[in-house]
C-alpha cells in the first residue's frame, strides 16, 4: 500500500480553519447545510453530464445519504455525484482560486483578529464557494472517500485542520461519488441523534433537487414552487425557497417576481431580491446567477447570460419546457432561447421596479439605497431598456434640500436616501423649460451652497444633486429624458426659459464704470488658465464662477477623469464675473488709478482660485498662499493701532 501524501493547506485556507476550529459562532448547523448544498451541486453535475453524454448513463437513482453512527462519534453525508479525482481534491480542496472568495476570508479574518471568540457572520461561507469547510466547525478530524465518474480508483483526503492534509489511493471498490467523513467534537454529538438531522434538513435544504435519506426516511420536500401558481405560494415557502438559493438561512427577501409566461416563450420563474448589498460591504463584485432549468432538471445553476451585469444582485430560478434537457454548458451560451428569456425577464424586472416604486415607496426607497448604484450603469449597458432604467433613477434636488437644509455637523435628519425621479422634476419644471439642470459635486453640502444655484433659485428653476459619480456618467449616457436635454449647470449651454426671467433681473441695471476694463485685467491676468472672462447671467451675489465651455463634461467627471487617466488635460473654462458683486463694484472704482491695475490682477487671481476650490479642485497652492498673505499683510497695514 503506497504512502500517503502530503500537502500544505492555502494561507487563506489555514486562517479560515483557524477561525472555524476556535469559533464560538451558535448557528454550527449551517455546516451540515453546506455539506448537503455540496452534495447536491455533484449530483446536479453528474445528471447534466448524463443528459448530454451518453456513456454515463445507468439507472440508479441519485440520492444523498445521512448516516450517523452515535458509537463512534461520526456521520458520513454521501452521495453518488461525479466524485473528484487526486488532482481535483489538490485543487478543489486545499486551495482557492475566486477573488471573491479570497476577499470574503480576508473580510472574515479581520473581523475575527484579536478576538478570543471570532464572532464573524459565517453563514454566508458556501457563497464564496468554500462551505466544504464548515466541516471543522463539527469535526476535529475530515475524511473524503471519492471516486470520480470517469476513473477505477478510490481516493481518501484526510485533515485535522492544523493546516495540512493527505490524500493516499483506497484499495478495493469505491462508490462513485463522495462520502464526508466527520469524526464529531466532543461537544458535538448531538449530529448524530437523527431526530436533530431530520430538523436541520428540514430547515434549511427542503428544496434541494434531489432525496436526502436518513435510514428509510425522505428528508426533505421537493415541490417545485416555481411551477405553482403564484397564489399559492405563502410567504413562508417563499422565505425558505429564498434562503435555500443564498445560504443565508436568517434573512428574507426585500421583493419577490412570480412569473408565468406561455408566450411568446414558455417558463416559469422566480426571482428574488436580497434586502441588502454584500457588495457595499467591500466583498468586491458578486456574481450570483440564476439557477436555470428545463422541465423542473437543473441544467446550469449559475447561468448569468439571464440577466444583465446591472441586475447581477437578483437570486432565482427559470424553469422552461422550450429548452432542450440534452444541451450542454458549452452550446448553452449559443442556445437561440437564451437571448429571448433574457429580454423577456429584463422588461419583467425593470417593469415590476416601476410598479413597486408607486405601490410601495419605502420599500423601493431601500432598494435603491442598496443597489441603486449597480441599476444605474445600465444605462450605458443596455441602450433598448436605458429610458425605463432612467425612470427609476433618484436623486436629491434643490427641491428636498432647500426643504430639508443641510447644516454642516448637524444631527437633525437629513434627505439620505435620494427621492425625486425624472418624471417628478419635469411635472414641476416651469413653462418653456427645456432642459434639465443638474450639478455634480463631492457632497450634498457642498452642493446645496454653490454659486452657481444663485440664478436658478432665483428664478425658481429645480436643479438635480448628482453626488456620486455614476450618476453623472449615467446621465451623461442617456443625453435627453422626455425630449428634455440634460444639462450641467456649469455648462455654457444652459438656457434659461424666458418664463422665468425676473421681475428686478439685474442684467437690466447698468452695468458700473470701467467694468469692461475689469475684464480685461483679468483675463490678461488669467490668460493661460481660461479661454475667456466675460459678464455672468447667472450669478446675483457671487463675484464670479467658471463654466465649462459648450459641449464639454462637467468639472466633477473632469475631475474624476483626471485621476484616472493619466495624459487627461482638462479643457480651459470660462470665468464668468458678476457686474453688481460688491467686491467687483468697488474694483471698478478702483481701476480709474492705474497704479491699482496689479492689485486689481491679484483679485481676479484669488477670485479664479476661489472657484477652483467651491468645484472641488485644487489651485496652485504656493501661489495662491502667498498671495493672500499679501492681501492680509496690506489689510493690517490700513487698520489702526490707536485705541479711541
Amino acid at each position: 500500500m503506497s504512502q500517503p501524501q502530503e500537502f500544505t493547506f492555502q494561507t487563506e485556507i489555514k486562517q479560515l480553519l483557524h477561525i472555524l476550529s476556535h469559533s464560538l459562532y451558535q448557528n454550527r448547523e449551517i455546516a451540515l447545510r453546506e455539506l448537503i448544498s455540496n452534495a447536491s451541486d455533484s449530483l446536479n453535475k453528474l445528471r447534466h453530464i448524463q443528459l448530454s453524454e451518453e456513456q454515463y448513463r445507468d439507472n440508479v437513482p441519485l440520492v444523498i445519504t445521512l448516516e450517523p453512527d452515535k458509537e463512534a462519534k461520526l456521520l458520513v453525508i454521501r452521495d453518488n455525484g461525479i466524485g473528484l479525482t487526486h488532482d481535483e481534491l489538490v485543487q478543489n480542496l486545499g486551495t482557492i482560486a475566486h477573488s471573491g472568495s479570497k476577499e470574503f476570508l480576508r473580510s472574515l479574518a479581520a473581523k475575527a483578529e484579536g478576538e478570543a471568540a471570532p464572532s464573524a457572520d459565517l453563514s454566508l461561507i458556501g457563497q464564496f464557494g468554500v462551505g466544504f469547510y464548515a466541516a471543522f466547525m463539527l469535526a476535529d478530524r475530515v475524511e473524503v472517500v471519492t471516486r470520480s465518474y470517469r476513473e477505477q480508483t478510490g481516493w481518501r483526503w484526510e485533515s485535522d485542520g492544523s493546516g495540512r492534509f493527505t490524500i493516499s489511493p483506497v484499495e478495493g471498490d469505491v462508490p462513485r461519488g463522495a462520502q464526508i467523513r466527520l469524526h464529531l467534537k466532543d461537544e458535538m454529538e448531538e449530529f448524530t441523534d437523527p431526530h436533530r438531522l431530520k430538523f436541520i434538513v428540514r430547515k434549511y435544504s427542503t428544496f434541494v433537487p434531489h432525496p436526502i435519506k436518513l435510514d428509510s426516511d425522505t428528508l426533505n420536500e421537493q415541490k417545485p414552487i416555481w411551477v405553482e401558481p403564484k397564489n399559492q405560494v405563502t410567504d413562508e415557502q417563499h422565505t425558505g425557497f429564498y434562503q435555500w438559493l443564498t445560504h443565508h438561512s436568517e434573512e428574507k427577501p426585500l421583493w419577490h417576481l412570480h412569473l408565468s409566461s406561455d408566450s411568446p416563450i414558455q417558463f416559469h420563474s422566480i426571482l428574488y431580491c436580497p434586502p441588502s448589498n454584500f457588495e457595499m460591504l467591500g466583498f468586491g463584485q458578486i456574481e450570483h446567477g440564476i439557477n436555470l432549468c428545463a422541465k423542473r432538471i437543473l441544467v446550469q445553476d449559475d447561468c448569468r447570460d439571464l440577466l444583465p451585469e446591472y441586475l447581477r444582485f437578483l437570486y432565482g430560478v427559470v424553469d422552461s419546457a422550450d429548452l432542450p434537457l440534452n444541451v450542454s454548458r458549452e452550446t448553452l451560451q449559443d442556445h437561440k432561447l437564451l437571448p429571448k428569456l433574457k429580454r423577456v425577464l429584463i422588461k419583467k424586472v425593470l417593469d415590476y421596479l416601476s410598479s413597486l416604486a408607486e405601490e410601495q415607496p419605502e420599500t423601493f426607497k431601500t432598494f435603491y439605497q442598496q443597489f441603486g448604484p449597480i441599476l444605474r450603469t445600465g444605462i450605458g449597458q443596455d441602450f433598448e431598456n436605458r429610458e425605463k432604467i432612467a425612470k427609476l433613477m433618484r436623486f436629491h434636488s434643490t427641491h428636498t434640500v432647500d426643504q430639508t437644509p443641510i447644516l454642516t455637523g448637524s444631527t437633525s435628519d437629513q434627505p439620505k436616501i435620494p427621492a425625486v425621479s425624472l418624471d417628478a422634476y419635469i411635472q414641476r419644471a416651469v413653462e418653456g423649460q427645456n432642459q434639465i439642470y443638474y450639478l455634480s459635486g463631492p457632497d450634498l453640502d457642498a452642493l446645496s451652497r454653490h454659486p452657481h444655484l444663485e440664478a436658478f433659485r432665483k428664478r425658481g428653476l429645480e436643479v438635480l444633486f448628482l453626488d456620486d459619480p455614476i450618476d453623472e456618467f449615467a446621465l451623461t449616457q442617456l443625453h435627453k429624458y422626455e425630449d428634455k436635454d440634460l444639462i450641467s449647470i456649469d455648462s455654457a449651454d444652459v438656457v434659461f426659459p424666458e418664463s422665468t426671467k425676473p421681475a428686478d433681473d439685474d442684467s437690466l441695471k447698468p452695468k458700473p464704470k470701467n467694468f469692461t476694463r475689469i475684464l480685461e485685467l483679468f483675463r490678461g491676468a488669467l490668460d493661460n488658465k481660461i479661454s475667456d472672462v466675460r459678464e455672468s447671467s447667472r450669478l446675483t451675489e457671487s463675484p464670479c464662477c467658471l463654466v465649462n465651455p459648450q459641449g464639454t463634461m462637467s468639472n466633477q467627471l473632469q475631475k474624476v477623469l483626471s485621476h484616472t487617466m493619466k495624459d487627461y488635460e482638462a479643457p480651459k473654462r470660462i470665468m464668468e464675473v458678476n457686474p453688481h458683486a460688491g467686491l467687483v463694484e468697488r474694483l471698478c472704482e478702483l481701476s480709474g488709478n492705474s497704479d491699482n491695475d496689479e492689485f486689481i490682477r491679484d483679485c481676479g487671481r484669488q477670485l479664479y482660485a476661489n472657484a477652483l476650490i467651491l468645484d472641488g479642485l485644487i489651485p496652485d497652492v504656493e501661489e495662491t498662499t502667498n498671495r493672500a498673505m499679501r492681501f492680509m499683510e496690506e489689510l493690517a497695514r490700513s487698520k489702526s493701532s490707536i485705541v479711541l
